[in-house]
């Protein structure tokens, strides 16, 4: 609680008396002034709780202290780009999902790479949170867990949808400009209260809770610190969410970050939170401590202030954590400092204040105005970007026949972190607002009839689905749709609901599919007699779920179940196709102008929160759809609808435009585009890969620099690079200017419509001790042009914005060296050039007199382990011949090695000069320290050398080097 609302209450006042019994606040008391500083308002609610009332605050659900007039208060309402759902403590947790105005998912509103639009973006979503609240306070609080600003480091994660880029430059601009928006314009107070997810290195989620991010020091403070910096140092969030992985062999739950460096960053007090069950992750699946009262402490010890555990239930943690202040691992002091934390934002948020503060008359009529609707219609067309568009398919023309098919083109999804849209204006919708629309849906339209008995699975009245049909009428017919790696949707022609496997049984029961099990998903596996049988693809298809079997069978009364463990055992049918989705899509092409083909992606199926992709490719059936219809009428524009990056598009499609999910007026923002009205000004936040084999073969390798990812490292040419997007119209760069800590570049219009570009300015530097990026986007602006206008950017680059980690004296600096200035419309076309020469740091030779482990240049297997519970990062090997090097070391007058190990069992440190089969200079035995968090010195003579070398440390297995020495 630093710098800023310091100031202390006088002795005195601070100890005015509690009012034994009240019923209600006196308005004498201090905390209800607005007038006194923000912590002697906290200090003095903070003693007046009694122990009981303070401990029971530590979680989620903070309950009402009626004796002081203190209300009921929860944490976390999601609000990733609208306000999307919260839980309801009367009705036993259930989730109540809001249906606000829904904007594009954030790595499109990232690809507007407007921070001007976020922040309006922002605004709306901090007024419809009040309206929320406003509605049912019970429900809907007002600290919301958004944004995520996880790096996109790796197109197959998952949650690719909920992130802004891979580059922390960007992601901290968009993040700090939501984040603005939410908290609003007042000073002193908070419209709503943003969290920052996840922290920290979070970009896999098969084994979320029990992976280590492997992240040495410069990666951490470069790529993963860098993102979440931006957003607290501009006070455009109030605390972070620790994820739920483990970093350098510690749970980031308990990281210390949380209570330390994150602090440090902001001007406020931050109000830091655990991830939904973490706590309990302590002691379960992570086995790092072994009693909740000992998780629970270090929790608080390590700087965060409340627990998302049991749901709605905080007795458990109010149990572990009286334990724990009985056993001594904690102090009432402790408890007080997270408390006052969690009050800090409540006091921000205006809670004790008369009114509600100045953000407290804002009511549910501000749910879905026409203003926001207006605005959900911009960001997304804003979003939009041009991939391709040869033989000038784009923009269309008004009138016309157009004809618009694919799965995705009369219809919308919203994503896990998404609200229900409150209407839908789809591609269909949209483009019929312009021209006549010959439309279909690209689906092949099946029955199955099973062989056995020639009945055919069908949907009743009540949605229970039977094979017991007698003809293949409407309800037993299904849409079926290739989401990729064979996982199909069927959607029931009659109930217009997609076939699932609940409880038990089966039967066409949602309107979409969802649910964090996703049971909707099948595949329909071709037999040799050339019959096929139905294996249920949902998630959790495992034993502890629904046991072994995952095929489909049908009993004598037509029920199904999930009644065999291979095809053998399953039920056959017959796969009648009634119509070819791809005959009608090409019917419907060859009779239009132009043909729109919309695919893509199903956020709650091809990769989302706890499930990541394996692959990039769209589906099979979608691509055959897409050259079907290009073949059919070659002015064919494909409008990729997708979360991330995906491959499989046929080359000779003319014109490409992609949109994330773009929210309920993704049809207008489509139209607008493609129409011309609005100039596609989009561009890529994550580089594309040309397919897997561009990225690394584990999608949890997060050392970007060794393994060379991102456009920052990666040497390899991509599908579409970082920061690329078209436009309808030209632009030319003039020279550019460097000098004064600023960049200057003139970007004239040169086509004959106006449109917009984002300059984009990256550097690149020519000398380093160190491998360094290719290029680093350092700088912004997007510009808007008529024909032929010209705008200078200018653009900030002092000196200290190339500062740099240095891992062998832990600290920043900027090194000296010439920088290449680059200014362009992509990472991969810079369109101007300047140079930049910095007299700044040279690197000396190592000193290895005291050096801690973790700060090696390079290294080979070893793993980065967490030194002690509470601190401390060491240096592990997994197996014998694993290595650490430290380079251009002064080893003149070196004699003696020293080190700090612990050691489950015996082994060695091997001391090499070169490289790690180079000159043995030492063999340091360890013995057994009795555990892995028990360390002692161990010695080794070396022979004597001179001048400067590359040291390695060879490691036998189980060792855990924590600082060594060289003397």
């Amino acid at each position: 609680m630093r710098r800023r609302f310091l100031a202390v209450l006088a002795a005195g006042l601070l100890a005015a008396p509690v009012v034994p019994g009240a019923a209600r606040a006196e308005p004498s008391y201090p905390f209800r002034d607005p007038a006194l500083p923000l912590q002697a308002r906290v200090d003095d609610l903070v003693g007046r709780l009694t122990l009981d009332e303070k401990v029971a605050m530590l979680h989620q659900f903070q309950p009402a202290v009626p004796r002081l007039g203190v209300g009921f208060f929860k944490t976390g309402t999601e609000a990733l780009h609208g306000v999307a759902w919260s839980t309801d403590i009367d009705n036993g947790g259930a989730v109540v999902t809001a249906d606000g105005t829904s904007f594009p998912q954030a790595v499109g509103l990232a690809s507007t790479w407007d921070p001007d639009l976020i922040k309006r973006v922002g605004a709306v979503v901090g007024d419809e949170a009040r309206g929320f609240y406003a509605r049912d306070p019970r429900v809907f609080g007002l600290n919301l867990w958004a944004p995520v600003v996880n790096l996109l480091r790796d197109p197959r994660w998952g949650r690719n949808e909920e992130g802004y880029s891979e580059d922390p430059y960007l992601t901290g601009a968009i993040s700090t400009a939501y984040g603005k928006g939410l908290q609003g314009p007042d000073p002193a107070h908070l419209k709503t209260a943003p969290t920052l997810k996840h922290y920290l290195a979070y970009n896999n989620e098969k084994g979320r809770d029990v992976t280590s991010s492997n992240v040495p020091p410069r990666v951490l403070n470069e790529y993963d610190r860098a993102a979440f910096k931006p957003a607290l140092t501009a006070d455009a969030a109030t605390g972070v969410m620790a994820s739920y992985n483990l970093v350098n062999g510690r749970p980031t739950t308990v990281d210390p970050d949380h209570a330390g460096l994150l602090r440090d960053w902001s001007d406020y007090p931050l109000f830091n939170v655990s991830d939904a069950w973490a706590p309990a992750n302590l002691t379960g699946s992570q086995g790092y401590f072994a009693t909740q009262a000992e998780a629970n402490a270090a929790l608080l010890k390590a700087g965060l202030d409340s627990f998302t555990v049991n749901d709605t239930n905080g007795a458990p943690t109010v149990a572990a954590v009286k334990e724990a202040l009985a056993r001594g691992l904690l102090t009432e002091g402790d408890v007080d400092k997270a408390v006052g934390h969690a009050l800090s934002i409540r006091f921000r948020l205006g809670e004790f204040d008369p009114g509600g503060g100045p953000y407290g008359g804002i009511d549910a009529s501000v749910i879905n105005a026409p203003a926001h609707k207006a605005l959900a219609r911009e960001a997304a067309g804003d979003a939009m970007v041009l991939l391709k568009n040869a033989r000038g398919t784009l923009p269309l023309k008004p009138g016309g026949t157009v004809a618009v098919v694919g799965p995705l083109s009369d219809t919308l999804y919203t994503d896990w972190y998404g609200g229900k849209l409150p209407y839908e204006v789809t591609a269909v919708d949209g483009i019929a607002s312009r021209s006549t629309v010959r439309a279909g849906s690209g689906a092949d339209r099946i029955a199955l009839k099973q062989v056995a008995t020639g009945r055919y699975l069908t949907a009743n009245g009540t949605g229970l689905a039977t094979v017991t049909g007698a003809a293949p009428d409407a309800a037993a017919q299904f849409d079926a749709v290739d989401w990729g790696q064979d996982v199909l949707t069927l959607r029931n022609v009659a109930t217009g609901r997609y076939l699932g496997s609940f409880d038990g049984s089966f039967g066409t029961r949602d309107e979409q599919p969802g649910g964090w099990f996703v049971q909707q998903q099948f595949k329909i596996e071709p037999q040799a007699d050339g019959s096929v049988v139905l294996r249920y693809a949902g998630y959790e298809t495992t034993e502890s779920w629904f046991g072994p079997n995952v095929y489909v069978t049908a009993g004598p009364d037509g029920r199904l179940t999930l009644g065999s463990p291979d095809a053998a055992g399953a039920t056959r049918f017959t796969r009648e196709v009634l119509r070819s989705g791809i005959e009608d899509a090409v019917a419907a092409a060859s009779a239009a102008q132009t043909a729109v083909v919309v695919v893509g992606t199903q956020p709650m199926i091809n990769g989302r929160e706890a499930h990541d992709r394996t692959g990039l490719s769209l589906g099979d059936a979608q691509i055959a759809l897409v050259r079907a219809v290009v073949k059919a009428n070659p002015r064919t524009v494909v409008v990729l609808q997708t979360s991330y990056p995906v491959t499989g598009l046929p080359e000779d499609v003319p014109s490409v435009v992609w949109t994330t999910h773009a929210g309920a007026e993704t049809g207008n923002a489509l139209a607008d585009v493609l129409f011309g009205d609005r100039d596609p000004a989009g561009r890529l936040t994550q580089t594309w890969p040309r397919s897997v084999s561009q990225l690394p073969a584990d999608l949890g390798e997060y050392d970007i620099i060794s393994s060379r990812q991102t456009y920052q490292y990666s040497p390899d040419r991509p599908l579409y690079p970082f920061g690329f997007g078209l436009s309808y119209t030209s632009f030319a760069y003039g020279p550019l200017s460097v000098g004064d800590g600023r960049v200057r570049v003139t970007v004239r219009n040169t086509g004959k419509r106006a449109g917009s570009e984002t300059v984009q300015l990256y550097t690149h530097q020519r000398s380093s001790r160190d491998p360094v990026a290719v290029k680093q986007l350092r700088g912004f602006q997007r510009v808007t042009l008529g024909p032929g206008q010209a705008k200078t950017v200018t653009l900030p680059l002092p000196a200290s914005a190339l500062a740099r980690w240095d891992q062998t004296r832990s600290r920043w600096i900027v090194e000296s060296s010439t920088y290449d200035v680059l200014a362009g419309s992509s990472s991969a076309d810079i369109r101007a050039r300047g140079v930049l020469r910095v007299a700044g740091s040279v690197i000396p030779p190592r000193a290895l007199s005291a050096v801690r482990a973790e700060t090696f240049d390079a290294y080979e297997g070893v793993r980065l382990l967490d030194e002690t519970k509470a601190a401390g990062t060491v240096v592990g090997a997994v197996a014998d011949g694993q290595w650490a090097a430290y380079k251009d070391a002064d080893l003149r007058g070196v004699t003696s090695f020293t080190a700090r190990v612990a050691s489950p069992g015996p082994g060695t440190i091997q001391i090499r000069s070169g490289s790690p089969t180079g000159r043995l200079l030492g063999t340091a035995p360890v013995a057994a320290t009795g555990g892995v968090y028990e360390y002692a010195d161990v010695r080794a003579a070396l022979t004597r050398t001179s001048g400067r070398h590359d040291v390695y440390l060879v490691l036998s297995a189980g060792v855990r080097l924590a600082e060594f020495a060289l003397r």
